[in-house]
């Protein structure tokens, strides 16, 4: 496993704000790392670090082997989409790319055709960039991002302004370069639902804290729609719903089991297990969703700093 970045004990301030606090983790070649967080997290803060539009001064980022901001070829390897898509205004998508690919030592003009098609701008070649609606020239940023077939791509709300089609188009597009190309791609979105479909770990930041990691495979599995219940002694609760027949339910941790069902009544899953001497910290039906689970990080994670 090839570690394609990794970042680690980053702090950012500007001024006296405090934008990023010791934030550490790894992405993977292979990765689909979706970054949520709330507006003001430090998320593009974060990208512009890693692509050093913005001075690192305190901690590590290693991008593609090299050690910002001392990148020697990292660089040529990475796409990106951060803030608002870098065009000209007042040039045409293809004289837009064309420039790019000069900017890229792009020899072979057939790679613009082949971006503009792998992006739907192809009836939108002459069109200039300023007279472009926000979701197209949201796909011109990912074209410039993408022509020179790098091996990172970060993507910064890469689908505002998108429309339903464009949107399933994107993620389409996404598991394309994943998938096919072996692009590893960070991203970030307020549409917690997509980012869901395309991502395959996700990372999790509140007011400049990487508060948890998690796999697409573990998310799904702590998150499933069923009951979660927290107790003292998880072994002891397996064996009395394993009794009662009351199944299936699955073991996430040394105190939280999490029944695959919201069939069971928790006032009575909570009397039977305290009537065989069972601590139950917690009881709660789940539905299911990234966005809950966020939202239930979070709520965490403001309980752990009071």
């Amino acid at each position: 496993m090839t570690q394609i970045l990794k970042i680690e004990h980053v702090n950012k301030r500007f001024g006296n704000f405090r934008a990023l606090t010791d934030v550490s983790f790894t992405i993977n070649r292979g990765d689909v790392y979706g970054l949520i967080g709330e507006n003001g997290a430090g998320k593009t803060t974060l990208m512009r670090l890693i692509t050093s539009l913005s001075p690192l001064s305190d901690g590590k980022i290693t991008l593609l082997g090299e050690q910002a901001p001392h990148y020697n070829q990292a660089l040529k390897h990475l796409g990106a989409i951060i803030e608002n898509p870098a065009a000209f205004k007042k040039l045409t998508v293809l004289e837009n790319l064309k420039i790019s690919a000069i900017q890229h030592g792009i020899e072979d003009l057939s790679v613009i055709d082949e971006t503009i098609e792998l992006v739907g701008l192809s009836e939108k070649t002459k069109t200039r960039a300023g007279r472009l609606s926000l979701g197209q020239r949201q796909r011109l940023g990912l074209a410039i991002a993408l022509l020179a077939q790098p091996d990172f791509l970060i993507l910064d709300e890469p689908i505002n302004g998108l429309d339903p089609s464009g949107i399933l188009a994107f993620r389409k597009l996404i598991k394309k370069l994943n998938q096919e190309r072996n692009t590893t791609i960070l991203i970030s979105s307020h549409i917690l639902s997509e980012l869901y479909q395309v991502s395959t770990k996700f990372g999790f930041i509140s007011h400049g804290r990487f508060i948890k990691e998690v796999t697409k495979e573990k998310l799904d599995q702590e998150n499933a729609a069923g009951i979660l219940i927290e107790v003292d002694d998880v072994k002891k609760a397996a064996q009395i719903l394993d009794q009662r027949q009351i199944s299936p339910f699955t073991v996430l941790d040394e105190r939280r089991i999490l029944i695959n069902s919201l069939a069971f009544n928790t006032a009575e899953l909570n009397q039977i297990l305290v009537t065989n001497n069972l601590a139950v910290y917690n009881i709660t039906q789940q539905e299911g969703s990234l966005e809950n689970y966020y939202t239930a990080l979070l709520q965490n994670e403001g309980g752990n700093h009071d």
